[in-house]
């Protein structure tokens, strides 16, 4: 917890929902959350509890929608540039 408080960027890929929590960040801290987990509801949640930064003055990337659009587009990129290498 004393880390994350000192962090001004902390990227999560645990897998373990809800476990970056609001006491664990300052404000205006950039939260990148890559973990996601499938809960029995059927929900899908992050590594960060979003319900926690709701009047935080933080960034928060979203789960489901976040970083995973961001991957698959820069694989494509990558996969068009070594094509056109070839």
């Amino acid at each position: 917890t004393t880390e994350t408080l000192r962090s001004a960027l902390i990227i999560s890929a645990v897998g373990v929902p809800k476990t970056i929590t609001g006491s664990m960040v300052q404000d205006r801290t950039i939260l990148i959350d890559v973990g996601t987990t499938r809960l029995e509801d059927g929900s899908t949640v992050g590594d960060i509890a979003a319900a926690d930064f709701v009047d935080r003055d933080v960034w928060l990337t979203p789960v489901p929608g976040g970083v995973g659009p961001m991957t698959v587009a820069t694989l494509l990129a990558k996969t068009v540039e070594c094509a056109k290498k070839e």
